[in-house]
């Protein structure tokens, strides 16, 4: 059975032969999808460096090895909307890029997948600020449902590019949790983010895309919704944030997840308790499929530590899986 093989039977629960640390797949993304402006900046630019990106929000880089923090939100007034300049997702500086790196994709036992980061809420926090997409949820509610519905027009535009192309994965995301809640009541979620959703997610469904979905934090509550829209395989499912024996209940048969290794164990160490928590988890996760097993975040662990996690994975992954001894 090749990686491409068992991933899929992985995903669809489907007697796999091993559980692995994440799908196999070449990745592609527009220029701008992470962070870039057309003059440069974006996730790799040095500490202290600042730059707008191609939606016009402005960035700082505070932090080595660590995204930049959005600080100036085009759309942080409302009027600010009707002069507001959307980027265009056909303009040959945005799209080019996912033509480029389809073109040096070299096949094989590998996924073609496009990316859509931030694909609605980050997006929409970044273009008008967190604290006034809180305030105008409730204070101008047609503004938000405008953004929102324009952020998705250009994603569906770039889900075109990608289709054209042949992607088999599609990969979409938008933290939604803390550490100990929803970030967003899900209320305002399923009248204002679902409908949206749920046009991205049919144009994938309509072309047999599979659809991984990343949403840090405490995501219990989202749960039925990430099933209902059709997400395939559901990351990082962080281990202190969820009920992960609730979340697998609920998943089972259902829908794949992906990570559920603490961080904090990779982190700390010692390589005896990493190995025992993949044991647990593969156990608790992944006994009866729908697991790949990963750290629950990317963080700059210690090499024997990172390494330790992908030995367990592999020591213990292949099915049957046993339950972990005491």
């Amino acid at each position: 059975m090749n990686a491409k093989e068992n991933a899929l039977r992985i995903i669809r629960f489907d007697h796999p032969e091993k559980v692995v640390s994440g799908i196999p797949a070449y990745n592609i993304h527009y220029h701008g999808c992470h962070h870039r402006g057309f003059d440069g900046g974006g996730d790799g630019s040095p500490v202290g460096s600042r730059w707008f990106d191609i939606w016009g929000t402005g960035w700082r880089k505070i932090h080595a090895d660590v995204m930049g923090l959005p600080e100036t939100n085009p759309l942080s007034e409302v009027g600010n909307l009707k002069s507001y300049s959307w980027p265009e997702p056909d303009d040959e500086r945005i799209c080019g890029k996912i033509y480029q790196m389809a073109d040096e994709f070299p096949g094989g036992d590998r996924f073609l997948a496009g990316s859509h980061r931030d694909t609605l809420w980050e997006k929409s926090y970044m273009l008008v600020g967190m604290e006034n997409m809180m305030m105008y949820f409730f204070t101008e509610p047609e503004f938000i449902r405008e953004v929102l519905h324009r952020i998705m027009d250009f994603q569906l535009s770039i889900a075109e590019h990608y289709i054209k192309l042949g992607v088999e994965f599609a990969s979409l995301g938008d933290d939604l949790g803390t550490q100990r809640g929803p970030l967003i009541n899900p209320e305002i979620i399923d009248e204002f983010f679902v409908p949206e959703y749920e046009r991205l997610f049919r144009r994938y469904r309509d072309e047999g895309v599979l659809i991984g979905f990343h949403s840090c934090g405490s995501i219990g509550s989202f749960i039925d919704m990430f099933v209902e829209l059709g997400v395939d395989i559901l990351n990082p499912v962080q281990a202190t944030a969820n009920d992960l024996d609730e979340i697998r209940a609920i998943t089972d048969g259902r829908m794949a997840l992906e990570g559920g290794v603490s961080s904090a164990t990779i982190m700390a160490g010692p390589v005896d308790k990493i190995h025992a928590e993949v044991q647990q988890r593969l156990w608790q996760l992944g006994r009866n499929g729908g697991y790949f097993c990963r750290a629950d975040q990317g963080m700059p662990y210690p090499k024997a530590h990172i390494d330790a996690l992908y030995e367990a994975i592999e020591k213990y992954g292949h099915y049957p899986i046993a339950a972990r001894r005491s």
